[in-house]
């Protein structure tokens, strides 16, 4: 007989099911040209996922435009804008010169891609085809690369990067809502290249990539990165530690991330005594009676720091006093396997395009 906890799970299995079916039927109507997919005028380069939760697309597509705008690349950014506050259909956040919105209107990971990438063009939209063509009506553009994009079947991309989380093949295991899966795992053929994260684990690699060629039957070797820290910077006044400086002291936690234990296992890496931590959902807007809470949890476990992410200090920045002491880590993309295989997708790719061009 079924325990309560296993029947939930196979109603879950069974919800799942017609997911699966419009999530495979939208493929193959556009696969098969029912469904038209449209081209922009440039190279497209996209950063996606199959699964719910954070597979670290963020810092890859950092890493991506510094190579392109390190080229002399003229780049624009195009993401959804997730949770975002404005209802703009189209939203410009920099210009390549200057910020124009903050993180609520802009959402947060758009509004941390234009603080990281200065020189790049970051626009928000729905319609990354038509939000595309309005930011070339603006600017010379040589380059679109699409945050969050995998799932973007409506527009062509000329490269098309699939992350998968080392440290989370259950995640692979089932569609929503019995997994995390947004689409059957088989649609990770469509990628020009899978990109495994968080791959400092051989083990954990090689159980991701066992699990993908079930599925697919056969795939080239996945290119492999990891995160490493890389400062420490005040969230009040935006000066900057080295890591080093954070040893032997205590912390509160503090994120709003899709992955909040690898958060956690960084922070370890620090040497740093972790007293207390606090895990809001993805995207999580913060409340001054949020940090109310944080601060109270602080003293109370007499913790020297909060300690956050980046992507949480754009929000909590014009919340703080003077006084607090929070901090945010930087994170760095290092391509320990395939770097030269990316180079060649991602500047190879794009300067034959421009040849043909």
């Amino acid at each position: 007989m079924l325990n309560p906890g296993t029947k939930v799970r196979w109603w879950l299995l069974w919800a799942a099911i017609p997911y699966g079916v419009v999530a495979r039927l939208r493929e193959l109507l556009y696969s098969g040209g029912w469904f038209v997919q449209r081209r922009l005028p440039v190279p497209v380069l996209s950063v996606g996922n199959l699964t719910l939760g954070g597979t670290g697309k963020t810092p890859v597509v950092i890493l991506l435009v510094d190579w392109l705008l390190a080229q002399g690349k003229r780049v624009a950014i195009l993401s959804r804008g997730y949770r975002r506050t404005s209802t703009d259909e189209y939203l410009l956040v920099s210009n390549g010169e200057r910020l124009l919105v903050g993180p609520d209107e802009a959402g947060d990971e758009p509004f941390l891609m234009a603080q990281r990438c200065p020189k790049a063009i970051v626009a928000v939209g729905a319609d990354r085809y038509e939000l595309g063509y309005w930011v070339l009506d603006q600017f010379p553009i040589d380059c679109l690369v699409l945050d969050d994009g995998f799932q973007h079947l409506g527009l062509y991309r000329d490269v098309n990067l699939l992350l998968v989380d080392a440290t989370d093949v259950e995640g692979l295991a089932a569609l929503v809502p019995a997994g995390r899966l947004r689409e059957p795992l088989q649609a990770a053929s469509r990628a020009t290249a899978v990109v495994i994260t968080r791959a400092e684990v051989p083990a954990q690699v090689t159980g991701v990539c066992r699990k993908l060629q079930s599925a697919l039957g056969s795939m080239q070797a996945p290119i492999q990165a990891v995160f490493r820290l890389e400062s420490l910077w005040s969230v009040v006044t935006g000066s900057s530690q080295p890591l080093s400086w954070a040893k032997g002291k205590t912390a509160l936690l503090c994120s709003g991330v899709g992955h909040a234990g690898s958060f956690r296992s960084l922070v370890e890496t620090l040497g740093i005594r972790i007293v207390d931590e606090v895990a809001y959902a993805d995207h999580h807007a913060y409340t001054s009676q949020d940090v109310e809470r944080l601060r109270a949890r602080a003293t109370e476990f007499q913790a020297e720091l909060v300690v956050t992410t980046e992507k949480d200090a754009c929000k909590l920045t014009k919340l703080l006093q003077p006084t607090d002491s929070w901090w945010a880590v930087r994170l760095a993309t290092d391509i320990t396997v395939g770097e030269d295989q990316l180079r060649q997708l991602v500047l190879g790719r794009l300067k034959l395009l421009e040849t043909r061009g």
